[in-house]
């Protein structure tokens, strides 16, 4: 198809040229003689549209020998030159040509390029022209007949990146591009020399950190999808018992981000019975046991209970619990799941089903509108965050630190894990849990109460103690352990260690993620 476009460019050209010739003779040759119509560089150009069109007015006709043989000339090359100039405008608008011209008005805009077009591209494609409608969608391959065209403005243009990138002329903000099926990075041919270009590219994957190198970023769907869950669905204080049916893909991940996140009193014993292949699991994070009490319930401090067993042998449980979450990978399975709860189990407790489909009555989580959206996929708003913890964290203690740029992956992914948990820090301290979405009335008065709080000893007490649980549970999560210097190596760290073991100053660290607070509610 390329080659033809430019076999059809290239004859195009030629008869231009050929034709300009063509006038420019014909016009020297009649305007001096006295009876001749044609006398200027117009009634020539006139006349041979004319004459090429095959319309044939004669109000302009050449007199001398030479005229009228240019004028044979053009009787000859008018179906050739019409047919030419025909298939190149054809070629034009059927190909790239005419969407990479239009692209070329609105180099100013926002540019995001997906590598293809698939449900959940174009989901995330709606979902950031609803935020940012002066924006310029591209998908990077010709769309099929039979494709519903989407809801919004985009262009199909089978085109690579770099493509696209150098037709933007390093005007207005960078392209964002987007790989969006699951390790696409690494087979992709659209993916290679990425990292060369000055993009920001977003790539779906199922294993490795969030941040390869340079311009290139990782994000789980399933991650995703776990993040939404516990912020749209959080912990509340009256809830002691969570089972987790299907530990996949989708169950891990739901499970660790309560790990990271769960927090809501130093004092809570929440229990999470867990139905699922956990091997795997158990034999990554061996120090669980450091802050988890493992598969016995206890009444002091959260429990992860894994059960070998089917999950239909506890009618019991099911009818103790407060919370069941539905999640295994197989959809179907998980409707299974669903329907044989509803019909055979004494329940007391809310169900929650992970399910793409929105269906009346019944508590759903993780569809394509809720996961591929711009704050889960590129994160920003929690990256932001996160570099303000580390920028009060570097004020606040008197020991060398790093900045934002200077960190490593595991540090940077602690400083998100504080950042994440800043929702349930506003539904501590306002004692509501009905927050779901962080505003700037909501997240002001919060800080307003943390400030007022705080000077009470005992109260500052209780939220460093709270912050300093989750940031345990966060290392030992990591298989980091107690030692009296910080190997970073060895994964030691002086702090991992009861909070009343802490001196002052590793006190006061944990202040950070509390003062967060305050420049978000400015920021927002």
């Amino acid at each position: 198809m390329k080659r033809k476009n430019k076999i059809y460019l290239r004859m195009t050209i030629l008869l231009l040229v050929i034709y300009v010739i063509l006038l420019t003779v014909l016009f020297l040759s009649e305007y001096n003689d006295s009876s001749a119509t044609i006398r200027s560089f117009r009634d020539a150009f006139w006349y041979s549209l004319v004459t090429l069109t095959t319309v044939g007015y004669g109000d302009l006709t050449p007199v001398t020998p030479l005229g009228q043989a240019i004028g044979v000339i053009f009787l000859l090359l008018s179906a050739g030159i019409m047919m030419t100039l025909f298939g190149a405008v054809i070629s034009f608008v059927t190909s790239e040509g005419l969407p990479l011209f239009l692209l070329g008005f609105q180099r100013k805009k926002n540019w995001y390029y997906f590598a293809d077009y698939s449900v959940e591209s174009s989901t995330l494609a709606e979902n950031i022209y609803k935020e940012d409608p002066d924006t310029v969608i591209i998908f990077g391959e010709k769309r099929d007949e039979q494709t519903e065209y989407p809801n919004y403005p985009c262009l199909f243009i089978n085109v690579s990146p770099a493509r696209i990138v150098a037709h933007k002329k390093n005007t207005g903000s960078k392209c964002k591009i987007f790989l969006m099926k699951e390790n696409d990075i690494g087979t992709n041919i659209r993916a290679i020399d990425l990292h060369a270009l000055p993009v920001e590219v977003y790539a779906r994957t199922t294993n490795g950190r969030d941040h390869l190198s340079g311009n290139i970023n990782f994000f789980h769907s399933y991650d995703c999808c776990a993040r939404q869950y516990w912020h749209s669905k959080p912990l509340c204080r009256r809830e002691n018992t969570i089972v987790l049916i299907g530990f996949g893909n989708y169950g891990r991940c739901i499970l660790e981000r309560a790990i990271m996140t769960n927090i809501l009193s130093v004092s809570q014993h929440v229990a999470y019975h867990i139905f699922g292949d956990a091997g795997k699991f158990l034999a990554m994070h061996n120090r669980l046991h450091e802050t988890f009490s493992l598969n016995e319930v206890s009444e002091t401090t959260d429990s992860l209970i894994f059960h070998n067993d089917l999950w239909e042998n506890h009618h019991a449980l099911m009818a103790l619990a407060d919370r069941i979450i539905i999640c295994p990978d197989d959809e179907p399975e998980g409707w299974n799941i669903f329907w044989r709860l509803n019909s055979y189990y004494k329940l007391q407790g809310r169900i929650h089903l992970h399910s793409n489909r929105r269906t009346p009555g019944v508590s759903y989580f993780g569809t394509n509108e809720e996961i591929y959206t711009p704050d889960q996929i590129m994160r920003t708003a929690l990256n932001r965050a996160a570099i303000t913890i580390n920028e009060i964290f570097c004020r606040s203690v008197s020991y060398p630190t790093h900045s934002w740029d200077e960190l490593d992956d595991f540090h940077r992914d602690s400083k998100i894990a504080a950042a994440d948990h800043l929702l349930m820090k506003i539904r501590i301290l306002l004692d509501d849990e009905t927050v779901t979405e962080l505003t700037p009335e909501i997240t002001q008065k919060a800080y307003k109460v943390y400030s007022e709080n705080r000077k009470s000893p005992e109260m500052q007490e209780m939220y460093r103690r709270l912050d300093h649980t989750r940031w345990l549970r966060f290392y030992t999560f990591y298989n980091w352990s107690y030692g009296p210097a910080r190997n970073d190596i060895a994964r030691q760290h002086p702090m991992l260690c009861p909070y009343d073991q802490l001196n002052p100053e590793q006190k006061r660290e944990r202040d950070a993620a509390w003062e967060l607070l305050g420049s978000i509610a400015l920021e927002l």
